[in-house]
C-alpha cells in the first residue's frame, strides 16, 4: 500500500469517478492511475470502485470506508506540509479563499488590501459560489477559509465564526413609487416585479421564508447572483431589486434610490469557516482576524480546541 495509491482514489472521487480529470488534476496519467488502483485492490483483496468495463460506476461499502480513512491520511499528511512550511518559510504561502459575489465585491476589499500590505509574499486566491459550493471547497480542500452567509454554518466538517450582521434594502429608480411611501410592508413588495438574488445566495432562503410565512409569494421576475447585475436591471426598469444593504453605495449608485427594509427581514450572519482538522498557517490566523476582528489566534484555536 502506497501513500500515492491513496491519492489517486481519493482524487478519483473528488473528480466524480472521471479517471481522465483524476489524472489531469493530478499531472499523470490515466493507464497509470488504473494500474495503481488495480494493484491496491488486488493487494487488499476486495474491490474499492464498481465497474461497468472500464468505467467507474460507483464505490463499493468496503470502499467508502477506505476512502474515509485515506482522506483523513492525505489530510494530516497536508497538515505535516503546513506544519513544516511554518517553520520553515514563515512569509510565504498561499491562501485560498472561497466567498460569494457580495462579500468579495463589497466586504472582503478593505481586508484584503490590509493582508497583502502585511504579507506580501503570500498568494491570495479568491474562488466565488453560493453558499453550499463555498462549504463544499472548504470541507474538500480546495479553499483554506469560507466567507458566506447561513448555509456555510450547518456543515459539520467546519467551524463557523459569526463575522458580522446584516441586513437587507430594496433599491429603485429615482421618482418611485415606493420612495412615497412613509412605510414600506411586505404586501406592497409583493405586488412589484422583484429582482433579487438568486434564493441559493445571501440569505435567499430567509427572505423566501419570510413572504411564505405572511402568506404571500413575491413576484421574482428575475434572479441573480450578482448585485451589480441585479441593480443594472433597475436601472432599465424591469422591477424594484431587493439586495444586501451593504452592497448599496450612495455615491456610486446615483442613478438608483434606497430604502432600508430591515423591518422586514430578520437580520443574517455572515460566518468565516474553515476545516476542523486542519493546520492552520499563521497568516491564515491574520486573515481571520482581519474578518472576525474578536478572533484573534488564541480565540480560534479554542474554538478547534487547540490549547498553546
Amino acid at each position: 500500500m502506497k501513500l500515492h495509491q491513496l491519492r489517486y482514489m481519493h482524487e478519483v472521487v473528488r473528480q466524480n469517478l472521471n479517471i481522465t480529470s483524476a489524472a489531469e488534476a493530478l499531472f499523470t496519467s490515466q493507464p497509470g492511475i488504473s494500474k495503481q488502483i488495480q494493484l491496491f485492490e488486488e493487494e487488499l483483496g476486495l474491490q474499492v470502485f464498481h465497474r461497468n468495463g472500464k468505467r467507474l460506476t460507483g464505490v463499493t461499502e468496503p470502499g467508502s470506508q477506505i476512502l474515509a480513512l485515506a482522506t483523513k491520511v492525505i489530510r494530516d499528511i497536508d497538515n505535516i506540509k503546513r506544519v513544516g512550511e511554518e517553520f520553515s518559510d514563515v512569509e510565504s504561502g498561499t491562501l485560498t479563499i472561497a466567498t460569494t459575489h457580495t462579500q468579495a465585491r463589497y466586504k472582503l476589499p478593505a481586508a484584503v488590501k490590509a493582508f497583502m500590505t502585511k504579507y506580501p509574499k503570500v498568494k491570495l486566491n479568491i474562488h466565488q459560489g453560493n453558499p453550499s459550493q463555498v462549504a463544499e471547497q472548504v470541507a474538500n480542500g480546495n479553499a483554506d477559509i469560507g466567507i458566506a452567509t447561513e448555509y456555510i454554518s450547518d456543515n459539520e466538517d467546519l467551524l463557523c465564526l459569526p463575522c458580522y450582521h446584516w441586513n437587507r434594502c430594496v433599491v429603485v429608480p429615482h421618482g418611485h413609487p415606493l420612495l412615497a411611501e412613509s412605510v414600506l410592508t411586505l404586501e406592497k413588495l409583493a405586488t412589484y416585479p422583484l429582482i433579487t438574488y438568486d434564493f441559493g445566495f445571501t440569505g435567499g432562503t430567509l427572505v423566501s421564508k419570510t413572504f411564505s410565512e405572511a402568506g404571500l409569494t413575491p413576484n421574482v421576475v428575475l434572479t441573480a447572483i450578482d448585485a451589480d447585475v441585479i441593480k443594472t436591471y433597475v436601472t432599465l426598469g424591469l422591477g424594484i431589486g431587493l439586495l444586501a444593504n451593504m452592497a448599496y453605495d450612495a455615491e456610486r449608485d446615483t442613478n438608483l434610490a434606497m430604502i432600508d427594509v430591515r423591518h422586514l427581514f430578520a437580520d443574517s450572519t455572515t460566518y468565516l469557516g474553515v476545516r476542523k482538522d486542519v493546520f492552520l498557517r499563521g497568516y491564515m490566523y491574520g486573515f481571520i482576524e482581519l474578518i472576525a476582528p474578536n478572533f484573534d489566534r488564541k480565540a480560534v484555536n479554542s474554538s478547534l480546541k487547540i490549547y498553546e
